[in-house]
């Protein structure tokens, strides 16, 4: 299903651009108030509906909120502010507090000159392709609303959300189970500043924080889980007994162990999910991934006993594909994890929380679990295009492609895709062989220079 504005993960690009800017995000608020008023099942009168807005710290966040509740304003909707929130907050608000959807405006682990806009549904998860794709069926020009950036729509502010969530993530330790832990933390110069470190100190950990002192420009800016850089000199300098970094939304988590080496989400998820199936704990032995993880994550849950589901790149798609399996882990190599018990979205914390589980139940030190899992050599590339034709009309692609998956059987693999938001098409090659993969890859390269010269 094709959709003109949003992406992977909702509506994203450079502020002051043509689509994250003042104007569009009133545009998206009406068009997502006449779009909830369709739907509504419940047609009689009473209280309008409301929509919680949470951001990050970029400083064009408060002008887009306002923006966006003008726009919602228009079409009968009421705004509700939580501030500066990671975005699992806001899943979880809009649950506990019943609201009809929530926004957050965010680039996630995007440089600061960016930001985005997704929508959570009223059960806590994302919106699918279909609702997002009648969303923009409703954008209509912006004639009639307030040409100001701040609009005159009147915003309600709910505070609680922030603690609520840092209560809840408390509890799913036990009280104090962290004394004499020494942890280092990056927020990212992000939405998780405040939040995760207070329910780590609040169970007793010392913290070293990272990522701390967020001024509206440094979000991202060598920090977080795209930079693990300061966190690995951090993690061996205090002898921390692991290390921890978000992006700038808190959707995601990578750790770092003892000994300065990072995981990233395929291993983190194996970890949990080898040790859920030696306990009978991992609902339907299922763990959902995407077509992104690498094939040593099917290697280790199938010798463990159980099963991994593939699905599409992109959260959501791992949590709709969850939800209808019943599964209750998932998520993707880039660290955004899903813990379907406690949330239907990325939530770096609990990710971190639930590691730290294994490691409080096994007394096995990070560098210890990590080897669930033994990946498969990988190579990746992004080649520029000056089209996108249906991969099937790649005559040469398609027969390399072919030939090398015919030489690798089952112990390889082949992905090709397209980006869904720059002019590049995605090429990965997996096997049990690095030099073969290499040779395979540059092999692909060479077939989509043939079909697909650069523009």
């Amino acid at each position: 299903m094709n959709r003109q504005y949003f992406g992977t993960d909702g509506v994203r690009g450079t502020y002051g651009g043509p689509v994250i800017n003042a104007t569009f995000a009133r545009r998206l608020g009406a068009a997502v108030g006449r779009w909830m008023k369709r739907t509504a099942t419940e047609k009689s009168p009473g209280a309008a509906p409301r929509v919680l807005i949470g951001r990050d710290t970029r400083e064009s966040g408060p002008i887009l909120e306002a923006a966006l509740a003008n726009g919602l304003a228009t079409e009968g909707m009421v705004a509700v502010s939580l501030g500066v929130i990671p975005t699992p907050a806001v899943s979880r608000a809009v649950r506990t507090h019943g609201a009809a959807l929530g926004v957050v405006i965010t680039a996630s682990h995007n440089p600061a000159g960016d930001n985005g806009i997704k929508f959570f549904g009223p059960a806590g998860g994302k919106l699918t392709d279909a609702e997002e794709h009648a969303v923009e069926q409703e954008l209509l020009p912006d004639a009639g609303l307030n040409d100001g950036p701040n609009g005159d729509a009147p915003v309600q502010i709910l505070p609680a959300a922030a603690a609520e969530y840092i209560e809840a993530a408390s509890l799913l330790l036990p009280r104090a189970c962290l004394q004499g832990w020494r942890i280092v933390l990056d927020t990212a110069n992000g939405a998780t500043c405040h939040t995760s470190p207070a329910v780590l100190r609040g169970l007793g950990a010392e913290v070293i924080g990272l990522g701390t002192t967020p001024d509206g420009r440094n979000i991202n800016a060598g920090v977080g889980s795209e930079h693990p850089g300061q966190l690995v000199t951090a993690v061996c300098g205090t002898a921390a007994r692991l290390g921890i970094a978000h992006d700038g939304d808190g959707d995601r988590c990578i750790l770092c162990d003892e000994r300065g080496e990072i995981l990233d989400g395929d291993e983190i998820l194996t970890l949990l999910a080898v040790h859920a199936l030696r306990r009978g704990t991992l609902a339907g032995n299922v763990l959902v991934v995407t077509v992104q993880s690498n094939l040593g994550v099917e290697a280790a849950v199938k010798a463990a006993g159980g099963r991994v589901l593939r699905t599409p790149v992109g959260d959501r798609y791992v949590s709709e594909r969850m939800f209808t399996e019943g599964a209750k882990l998932g998520g993707e190599s880039s660290g955004h994890l899903i813990f379907a018990e406690v949330s239907r979205t990325g939530d770096g914390l609990v990710a971190a929380l639930k590691v730290i589980e294994v490691m409080l139940a096994t007394g096995q030190p990070l560098s210890t679990l990590r080897r669930a899992l033994r990946k498969y050599p990988q190579l990746t590339s992004a080649l520029k295009v000056g089209e996108k034709r249906p991969l099937e009309q790649l005559p040469v692609l398609q027969a390399t492609i072919h030939a090398i998956e015919a030489e690798f059987g089952e112990c390889g693999r082949v992905l090709v895709r397209y980006s869904g938001t720059e002019p590049k098409i995605r090429l990965l090659v997996e096997g049990e062989d690095a030099t073969r993969v290499k040779s395979c890859l540059s092999r692909l390269e060479a077939a989509v220079r043939a079909d697909l010269p650069a523009g």
